[in-house]
C-alpha cells in the first residue's frame, strides 16, 4: 500500500500485532525506492536509549514515546513539511 500511496511521512507503532514489528516495517520502507525518502516516525511505549538506537538503526528518523504529545507531533510534522527536521541522534 505504501508503494502506491508514496507517503511523505509515516507514523508507525513499534509493537504491531502479528509477525512483523515496526522495525521491520521501517527496514522494508527504506529498502523500497518509492518509500525510501519518507520521514519515518516510530511511535512506541519503549523509551530507553537502546530502544531509540534500534529505531534509528531500523531507519526511523524520529522516536516518539506514547502517549504522544499532540502539540509536539504537530510541531514535528510542520517541521517536516518545511524541511527542517533531521534524524534523532
Amino acid at each position: 500500500m505504501a508503494r502506491q500511496f508514496n507517503p511523505d511521512v509515516v507514523l508507525c507503532d513499534i509493537g504491531l500485532p502479528g509477525e512483523i514489528d515496526g522495525y521491520s516495517v521501517a527496514k522494508a520502507l527504506r529498502a523500497e525506492e518509492a518509500t525510501r525518502s519518507a520521514y519515518l516516525v516510530a511511535i512506541t511505549g519503549f523509551g530507553q536509549d537502546d530502544d531509540r538506537r534500534r529505531a534509528v538503526d531500523a531507519g526511523f528518523d524520529r522516536h516518539l514515546i506514547k502517549p504522544v504529545d499532540h502539540a509536539g507531533l504537530l510541531a514535528l510534522l510542520t517541521g517536516v513539511a518545511r524541511g527542517r527536521n533531521r534524524r534523532d541522534p
